[in-house]
């Protein structure tokens, strides 16, 4: 779907950012079909504890078992369709039931009671346990696939990011899975979750809409992104002593980065739906939740050391700088999806050079919906 203007490359037509026929397609054969980071597994901490996101065109349920292990399911009761878990968080004590009628499963989604059950032999509990979604815990995260047949884990989201780090042991040194959550930011976005993905993968911006950031990371007021070069970590400013909103330390290296990564930033895509950014002292883990085709829910981690969070470290500073740079983002893509409906807009843009990675993206979206790669 890129093609040559010049020594420019086309962007997507604006259709594909509005038009909720294609955003269907897209819930359907990207959301539906591709491993998808749905909650962060620390955050159902007991059996019973439960979350529901939607993942597509449908709401699923991750709880905890009574092992102690992470479980998916399709948020709908057997009998008539109910949706079993209305919260988006909460946790039951046994077992997971309907309001609807009262049809009870247990915390591996086996139909256990119903009212009424024992005179109704003709009724197969085995037959009517809640459907199980694949779920793959990593970087103590948990994601779900919805496809009859999932892609391979390790040459989708594994491949994505050793692709981009240059390797597939460089995540491994930030410890993601031991980290604690600091602080969580959650942000509703009037803009097609494409024009985010867009957003993130650049730095033509950077220089004219974060300030705090090129301060930190002055290489991005040259307009390359993180993820031009496989294994391009910027170096932060000299006279920066950490990445916080104002240069401040921040706090101790993580045990597992080496030198080599000490005072850089990187930042990755895991498509479809994940952007992390790796400093020595934090990680920020965003999730990306589309609702419609003009908005995305975003949801933010900031994770750090255990004893960091324990100690009630200010954690404001860190928080802070990307927590601007989160807002400056969304406004940016806010003010660009009106534009997507223009007749100006009706065949696409341009992509500079700089962005030549945004243009493989958008192939491999058409590719996924499709379509021919060529227009």
């Amino acid at each position: 779907m890129t093609t040559a203007v010049g020594s420019l490359l086309a962007t997507l037509p604006g259709d594909r950012y509005t038009d909720p026929d294609n955003f269907r397609r897209e819930q359907e054969r990207i959301f539906e079909t591709e491993w998808f980071c749905a909650v962060r597994a620390a955050d159902l901490e007991g059996p019973g504890a439960f979350r529901t996101v939607q993942v597509g065109r449908e709401s699923v349920l991750v709880t905890r078992n009574r092992r102690g292990e992470l479980r998916a399911f399709l948020n709908v009761c057997r009998h008539r369709g109910a949706r079993l878990c209305t919260e988006q968080a909460g946790q039951v004590r046994r077992s997971l039931q309907c309001p609807y009628h009262a049809w009870t499963y247990d915390l591996d989604g086996r139909l256990t009671a119903a009212p009424n059950l024992t005179r109704m032999p003709d009724v197969d509990r085995s037959a009517f346990g809640l459907h199980t979604v694949p779920l793959r815990e990593w970087l103590g995260y948990a994601w779900v696939c919805l496809a009859a047949e999932p892609p391979s884990f390790e040459e989708t989201v594994m491949a994505d990011v050793a692709e981009r780090l240059g390797g597939g042991e460089v995540i491994g040194h930030y410890g993601i899975e031991s980290l604690a959550l600091g602080r969580r930011h959650t942000y509703d976005v009037a803009a097609n979750w494409k024009l985010i993905v867009e957003n993130f993968m650049e730095c033509y911006h950077c220089a004219t809409i974060h300030p705090e950031l090129t301060e930190v990371l002055p290489e991005f007021a040259d307009g390359f992104a993180a993820q031009y070069y496989v294994g391009h970590g910027p170096s932060f400013a000299p006279e920066a002593e950490g990445f916080t909103v104002d240069g401040r330390a921040g706090f101790a290296r993580l045990p597992g980065v080496p030198d080599a990564h000490d005072r850089r930033y990187y930042a990755l895509t895991v498509r479809p739906q994940v952007f992390v950014n790796l400093v020595p002292d934090h990680v920020i883990w965003h999730r990306m939740f589309p609702m419609a085709a003009d908005r995305t829910v975003v949801e933010c981690d900031w994770l750090y050391a255990p004893d960091v969070v324990v100690s009630g470290a200010d954690l404001s500073p860190s928080v802070e700088l990307f927590h601007r740079v989160n807002v400056q983002d969304f406004d940016a893509c806010e003010r660009t999806q009106p534009a997507m409906a223009s007749r100006a807009y009706r065949q696409g843009g341009v992509l500079v050079p700089s962005e030549h990675h945004i243009g493989e993206f958008h192939t491999w979206v058409t590719e996924r919906l499709g379509e021919d790669t060529d227009r």
